[in-house]
């Protein structure tokens, strides 16, 4: 007896639907999965077994041959369980139940549906990686409705046009396939309306106003940045809050950052979309891979897990060299390419880069109440450990001095990161109206040269300015095209269509790193 359940499996971000074909025919007792099955899906056939018997169904003893289709892509996961399970259950026509209709209607009714899950030995359902994936395919592919583990429910329910379900066991789906028993169904809204608040706020930080403005600008033009300053003087602090005045996350961004938290594993269980901007702030010792992402089955590095939000590097000359350097093309390009033998996977990876570090090894130089023990070559290595190509793609750089006591103790109300949001919100708008012919350009540090011809125009007092830093500070022509892009923030935060002179004065202020200023 044949039986054919559709199910599905993630490939990158993405998933795709399988067909999982079970034949049951008479031999000696065997259990064969082919179609190139890997890992967690040939140890299925153990949970299947226990499962089915401890959910009083039969396991038959005879030859089962399990077919996952397309054949030629490797599987991976434990989201077969559920549907091998099923297909031995039809193929032995212990699905049919008293249903009305009989075996073709059953089988027809199997086919509408694309079926997820893993099972427990007891014959629970628990949940699989990728579930608002599969429901995206499912409805690509136009089929009635989704079962999947009812841990998946709000993140599958998310998705509008096709009908999703949960369950808790595997006998709960054999009763509505046999009997049409109805399935779990979410409640109410799967998307909420509000925004749950933060746990941080800018109005926690004493001081630093000049660093606050230079993460505004940052913000409203999804600018790079790099803080510069001795320990304990907020660079962490800052970057943490960094996310709570970035403007909300449309559907589309949640909907794909959602995707790749869940094909990592890492959305909470029970969660639907992801509302706050990711930060990710891995520790200096992370590798390549796991900053890029990769192992010998792909999964998403830490860059794709911070689309949408931002990437702290905290201490970042403490990075290795070959680390750093892999973030050159995902800062140019919003994505990573994942190249192995047998594929080529591709994750999205448009991110804000947020950097801090000492300005030398022991932290303390150009600092007037300690002094550094490092030497003028010690700093110099320090930070050549940045490479040029590197800091090229960072566009703001900011000293941040240590906070005098004064400040510390000050009763003075700071402004709140809802304020500052709404100014970084007005902005943002300013900027998807200028782009909106452009593909692949929605902020000012993604323009290119015929973009800043088109949208930097300056005036005369602002020219001269300008002129006159790039030839006294000897700044390069990276720097020339970084001062342009940040003075067409500074001038959007403004309202100004223009660019003025003190604009560019601004922006001029946060280029302390590069190599030709003196």
């Amino acid at each position: 007896m044949l039986a054919r359940i559709r199910s599905a499996a993630v490939l990158g971000i993405d998933a795709y639907l399988v067909d999982v074909e079970t034949d049951i025919s008479n031999g000696l007792p065997s259990f064969a999965t082919v179609g190139l099955p890997h890992g967690a899906v040939k140890e299925g056939r153990e949970r299947v077994y226990a499962a089915l018997a401890n959910s009083d169904f039969l396991f038959p003893l005879k030859r089962i041959t399990v077919n996952l289709a397309p054949a030629d892509i490797r599987k991976d996961g434990s989201a077969f369980d559920l549907p091998i399970a099923l297909g031995i259950l039809a193929a032995t026509n212990q699905l049919d139940g008293g249903k009305a209709g009989g075996r073709e209607d059953r089988h027809a009714s199997l086919d509408q549906y694309v079926v997820v899950g893993e099972l427990g030995l007891e014959g629970g359902l628990r949940p699989v990686r990728g579930a608002l994936s599969i429901a995206l395919s499912a409805r690509a592919a136009g089929v009635r409705g989704v079962i999947v583990p009812k841990a998946n429910l709000a993140e599958a329910s998310v998705v509008d046009g096709v009908t999703v379900m949960g369950a808790e066991t595997l006998g709960q789906v054999a009763a509505f396939f046999a009997t049409g028993t109805p399935l779990a169904t979410p409640n109410g809204a799967s998307v909420p309306d509000t925004l749950p608040p933060a746990d941080v706020d800018f109005a926690e930080v004493r001081g630093q106003a000049h660093v606050k403005r230079a993460l505004e600008v940052a913000a409203a033009g999804a600018h790079n940045l790099l803080m510069i300053g001795p320990p304990g003087s907020g660079k962490t602090m800052l970057a943490r809050r960094l996310p709570t005045i970035l403007p909300p996350m449309t559907l589309e961004e949640s909907l794909e950052t959602t995707k790749i938290h869940s094909v990592a594993g890492l959305l909470p269980v029970g969660s639907s979309l992801i509302r706050h901007r990711p930060f990710r702030a891995p520790h200096h010792t992370i590798s390549d891979a796991g900053l890029i992402g990769g192992g010998t089955w792909p999964r998403p590095g830490e860059v794709s897990l911070a689309h949408g939000g931002v990437l702290f590097l905290d201490e970042m000359p403490e990075f290795r060299k070959n680390v750093l350097e892999v973030l050159r093309q995902p800062l140019e390009d919003g994505h990573v390419t994942i190249a192995r033998a047998a594929m080529s996977l591709t994750y999205p990876a448009r991110f804000m880069l947020a950097a801090a570090m000492n300005p030398c090894p022991c932290g303390w130089y150009g600092d007037p109440g300690r002094a550094c023990t490092c030497g003028p070559p010690g700093v110099e290595r320090y930070r050549a450990r940045l490479s040029g190509p590197l800091l090229d793609r960072i566009d703001v750089h900011v000293e941040v001095p240590a906070v005098p006591f004064r400040e510390l103790t000050t009763h003075r109300d700071e402004e709140a990161s809802d304020a500052i949001r709404e100014r970084v919100h007005r902005a943002r708008q300013i900027q998807l109206e200028r782009f909106a012919a452009r593909r692949g350009v929605w902020a000012n540090a993604h323009m290119g040269p015929r973009d800043l011809r088109a949208a930097c125009v300056l005036s005369a007092a602002a020219e001269a300015l300008l002129r006159t830093a790039i030839t006294r500070l000897n700044l390069s022509a990276r720097a020339y095209h970084r001062i342009l892009k940040l003075a067409r923030t500074v001038a959007d935060l403004a309202g100004s269509v223009g660019i003025e002179a003190a604009h560019v004065s601004e922006a001029v202020q946060y280029r302390s790193m590069d190599r030709g200023s003196t």
